[in-house]
């Protein structure tokens, strides 16, 4: 019998992604694990009632009632330690996290980020995207480390920048996405196919024959 995974999500707002980690596990894509709680710093965040929704135990825990940011994430860790994760999922959950809560779960959290890094780092990343012009921009699952968004990389979609697109409808088609590698990521994760070789993620047992000869060019063009 496989050991059942136990994964905390961390919410700050809508908790779209949250939702799609919810359906992912109902619909029995990722497979024998459950969200132990999840967690928010915001007691108006919308993800609270996603969660309320699937029966799903909350912990409110408000950033702004700490003296310290180490007092902060020591209450994050040992509410975390509580409810007996396996892995931290960050959902939208905007604190910057320090080293202390980082070592508590080296290794064992993961984060979406609207851009394809190691492009456009930080707040803002589709903004910073649209403004630069580029012709392609994405959303990238990554391991968190000690930098801004500089942990290995697991898994990125590609979402083409259209000549009609304005930073809205960028926003939009890259949050589809989102929706789509979260939980491919987390999939991978709970089953334990993920390997990290210094910077690099490693998929264990990758058939990659049949993605040799892949590319994608925008503008659309011969």
């Amino acid at each position: 019998m496989k050991t059942l995974k136990k994964i905390a999500v961390l919410v700050s707002g809508s908790g779209s992604n949250l939702q799609a980690i919810i359906d992912s596990i109902k619909n029995g894509y990722i497979k024998n694990t459950v969200i132990s709680v999840v967690l928010s710093n915001n007691p108006d965040a919308f993800g609270i009632k996603r969660a309320q929704k699937a029966g799903i135990p909350v912990s409110v825990i408000e950033h702004s009632k700490f003296e310290t940011r180490e007092n902060f994430e020591k209450e994050l860790v040992d509410t975390l330690k509580k409810y007996e994760v396996n892995y931290v999922i960050l959902a939208g959950f905007m604190r910057v996290l320090t080293n202390y809560f980082i070592s508590a779960f080296k290794n064992r959290i993961l984060n979406i980020h609207p851009a394809l890094l190691p492009s456009f780092p930080g707040v803002d990343a589709q903004k910073q995207a649209f403004d630069y012009g580029v012709k392609f921009s994405g959303c990238t699952v990554h391991f968190v480390d000690e930098g801004t968004d500089t942990g290995p990389i697991i898994v990125q979609a590609v979402v083409p920048v259209l000549e009609q697109d304005t930073e809205e409808s960028l926003k939009k088609r890259i949050l589809a996405q989102e929706h789509k590698i979260y939980p491919y990521a987390i999939k991978l994760l709970v089953e334990e196919k993920l390997a990290i070789v210094g910077n690099k993620v490693k998929l264990i047992n990758q058939d990659i024959d049949n993605l040799k000869d892949m590319f994608i060019i925008n503008p659309y063009a011969y």
